[in-house]
This record gives structure tokens, C-alpha cells and sequence, in this order.
């Protein structure tokens, strides 16, 4: 019973991370076809989105509260059903501020995830680090995917199809969930399947200091290049795709896409090697790699693109693996939806730095260099965490029959 609740959960939140990104994201791409049919400008367009970004942060504090204190499975419940609504009602918008309205509402189901469904994983797994890995693909997917799906179906069947289908998408699968809640196919876990030893007190303050600035930066570098990286290749490889919003959407997904596999790596490298060293390495290694972006007007930007976006996911599997140490599982929902907080809610400012950019510079050059300052910010915070010599969770190799 345990295992194949165990495999339920992986499967299920897994899922649920491709729709938080997936839908969070949609927007990015079908602005494009609204400034030619609402004759509306980027910038006013874009600033629609931002109430989404910053509910979908800050909503994770209470989302994580709700699942420590009632019920982890239950929350998942409601991301699914609450996040397809909010889909479908934005995809039936009219006007700015109803199509504002069904965004915030996917903003804000969609904040659940993260603090919910990262927690109810970890109490679930038996090898941590590969669990996070496998999971952080499903979320690179969801961002992946969020550029091809806007743009394919908005370019063959209009703008409002780009939400309303995979909105009645997540609804189905919000139903599947709960008739597998019901069926008592799902665990409600209240202790780590792999226990790992307690942490000093003054580590626990001193890693809960140091992380809070390294994921506002690792979260405003994620937050600003999924929403920016759109427009920045419809500036600079407008001309090669023709112009085309599939061909945009296209390129960003490959982006996604190919990260996407530095994620499972890094999942592996946190069960393997010191947390501190691969964490602190993904950032240091990222500052080249924006500083190359910033000047390649070129189709390599496209790999460029996905270094960057690939060196910045590769260390989630540790920065959550950490928390997950760090943190008494009583503890856990409140402790990532802190953390959502931080990368999501206040690292949606990175999100709202990009319509202000553009309008005051005329493009998004200078996104770069606010993204390599925050990667050096998150490499130097890096080294002041704790010294260890690796995930301390012990894998299970095989999870004890339910009684």
C-alpha cells in the first residue's frame, strides 16, 4: 500500500508541477497575439499578469499553513479544480480587467503547489534527491511546454483556446486525483519515509538566514527569464522565425526542454556529494553563461538560453533537499511556503521589472545584467551555509507493507 501510494504521489505532484509553471506562463506567450488584437502595448498587457505573480508567491505562507494543519492531499485537491477554472474563466475574458481577474485566480491556486505538493513528496520519498530531480523535470516541462502550447493553439484556434483547453485539461485531472484521494489510494504521511538525524539549532537559524537571501535571488533570476524569454526572442530572433508566435513558443520550450535534463543531474549530484558545493557551484557557473546571453543576438542564443536556464534549476534538487533537512516535518509546509514566498512572491518582481525595462530602454538587455548580479548575490550567500558531506537521508530500499 505504501509504495504504490508512494508511486501515486510522485506521479501526481509531478503533474501538478507542470501546471503550476505551465499556467503561470501561458500568458507570456498569447501578450504577443493580444497587442495585435486588443491593439494594447507590451508593456500595459504585461502589467496585467503581475497581480498572478505576485499571488502566486505570496499565497504559498497560508497554502503551506492549510497543509500542515488540515491536509496535504486535500490542498492538491483544490490546486487542480481551482487552477482549471481560473484557466477557463481567463480563456472567456472580454475585457483587461477580467482577463486580470481569471489570471490572478490561476496565481493564486496555483501558490498551493509548491508548499503542498514539494512537502508531501519529500515525507514520501525514499531517495530524495532523485525524487526532486524527477519532479524538477516535470516543472521544467511546464515551463517548456507553456510557449508551445500558447502559441499552437492560440495560432490555430485564437487566443482564448490557449487557456480554456488546458484549462478542462487540469480539471480532469483534478477529478482523477480526487476520486484517488477518495478511494484511499493516498497517503497523508505525518513522518519522513526516510528519517535523517536532527539538525543543531544554531544551524537550523543559520541556514534559514542565509537560504532566504539566496532563493530571493535564485527566484528572481527564474521568475524574470520564464516570463522575459518571449520578447527577448522575438527582439533578437524575430527576423530567422519569421515573426511567428509558434516559432517563439517553439524555441522557448526547446529552451525548457534541454535544461530540463541538468535537473535530473542535479538530483543525482544531491544524494551523492556535499548540498553547499553543488548548490553554491550551480550559481558561480551561471555568471558566464548570462554574461555570453547578454551580447549574442544569434540562433545560439538558444543554447545560451538553455545553459543558463539549465545551470539555474540544476541546483533546486539540493536548495529544496536542504530545506527538507533543515526544516521538522511538522514544520515543513510553513517552511517552503516561506520559501515561495520569497522565489515566487518577491522574486515576482522580476516579472514586473520587465514591462519597466521596456519601456524605458526600448528592449530587455538590461535584464542580463540584473540576473548576473543576482547570481553572484546567490553564489557569495552559498558558502556561509553549513558544511556537509552530502543528503544525510538515507535511502530505503524497500518501503514496509501498510499494517
Amino acid at each position: 500500500m505504501q509504495k504504490h501510494a508512494a508511486f501515486l504521489t510522485l506521479a501526481f505532484s509531478s503533474v501538478a508541477h507542470t501546471f503550476s509553471h505551465l499556467f503561470t506562463l501561458l500568458f507570456a506567450t498569447v501578450v504577443l497575439v493580444l497587442e495585435r488584437e486588443w491593439g494594447m502595448s507590451y508593456d500595459t498587457l504585461f502589467a496585467l499578469s503581475i497581480p498572478m505573480s505576485v499571488l502566486f508567491g505570496a499565497a504559498a505562507l497560508p497554502a503551506g499553513w492549510l497543509g500542515d494543519k488540515w491536509s496535504a492531499s486535500g490542498m492538491m485537491a483544490l490546486f487542480f479544480l481551482g487552477v482549471g477554472a481560473g484557466s477557463i474563466a481567463a480563456g472567456f475574458a472580454d475585457s483587461p480587467l477580467s482577463l486580470c481577474l481569471g489570471l490572478a485566480c490561476i496565481g493564486l491556486f496555483a501558490s498551493i503547489y509548491h508548499p503542498v505538493g514539494i512537502p508531501w513528496l519529500v515525507r514520501n520519498a525514499s531517495n530524495r534527491g532523485r525524487a526532486l530531480g524527477i519532479n524538477g523535470v516535470f516543472g521544467s516541462i511546464g515551463t517548456a511546454s507553456a510557449a508551445l502550447v500558447a502559441g499552437l493553439l492560440a495560432n490555430f484556434y485564437g487566443w482564448r483556446a490557449a487557456f480554456i483547453v488546458p484549462g478542462v485539461v487540469c480539471l480532469m485531472v483534478g477529478l482523477a486525483f480526487v476520486w484517488a484521494r477518495q478511494s484511499d489510494l493516498l497517503l497523508d504521511r505525518g513522518e519522513d519515509m526516510s528519517p535523517q538525524p536532527q539538525p543543531e539549532k544554531a544551524d537550523i537559524w543559520r541556514v534559514f538566514w542565509v537560504m532566504s537571501a539566496t532563493m530571493l535571488c535564485t527566484g528572481l533570476t527564474f521568475q524574470a527569464t520564464s516570463f522575459a524569454l518571449p520578447k527577448v526572442f522575438d527582439e533578437r530572433l524575430g527576423a530567422t522565425l519569421g515573426g511567428s508566435v509558434l516559432g517563439i513558443g517553439g524555441m522557448v520550450t526547446l529552451v525548457y526542454t534541454l535544461s530540463a535534463l541538468l535537473q535530473v543531474v542535479g538530483g543525482e549530484l544531491a544524494d551523492r556529494y556535499s548540498l553547499r558545493g553543488v548548490y553554491a557551484s550551480a550559481q558561480w557557473l551561471q555568471i558566464p553563461v548570462i554574461a555570453i546571453g547578454m551580447i549574442t543576438v544569434h540562433p545560439a542564443l538558444v543554447g545560451v538560453a538553455a545553459l543558463m536556464v539549465g545551470l539555474n534549476v540544476l541546483g533546486q534538487p539540493a536548495e529544496n533537499s536542504l530545506l527538507a533537512r533543515y526544516t521538522p516535518p511538522q514544520w515543513r509546509g510553513r517552511a517552503f511556503g516561506a520559501k515561495f514566498v520569497l522565489t515566487l512572491g518577491v522574486g515576482s518582481l522580476g516579472a514586473a521589472m520587465i514591462p519597466v525595462i521596456y519601456r524605458f530602454t526600448g528592449s530587455l538587455d538590461i535584464l542580463f545584467v540584473v540576473l548576473g548580479c543576482c547570481a553572484i548575490g546567490a553564489g557569495a550567500f552559498a558558502l556561509l551555509l553549513p558544511k556537509d558531506n552530502g543528503n544525510a537521508a538515507a535511502p530505503v530500499s524497500e518501503p514496509q507493507a501498510a499494517e
